[in-house]
């Protein structure tokens, strides 16, 4: 049986996301269907829009289950 991770990056930030905690009332999908989207998989893709929109539809999650952090972008000296 494959697991799949629930932990997503980009270069900004990382979304983990709890299923026990979610309690499906997809307002992340219907908010931003681009990123959050329920039929395929992984669900999320943070390319499909920039960093800000999904920060602030994640902040809308009402059971929080979705989550972020700010990466620390390391730079070349």
């Amino acid at each position: 049986m494959e697991t799949y991770t629930n932990e997503f990056s980009n270069n900004d930030i990382t979304v983990t996301y709890e299923p026990c905690k979610c309690i499906h009332a997809e307002k992340c999908a219907k908010g931003l269907s681009e990123v959050f989207r329920t039929s395929v998989i992984p669900w999320i893709n943070l390319d499909g829009t920039e960093t800000n929109r999904i920060i602030n539809q994640i902040k809308r999650c009402p059971s929080g289950a979705l989550k972020y952090r700010k990466n620390l972008n390391k730079k070349a000296s």
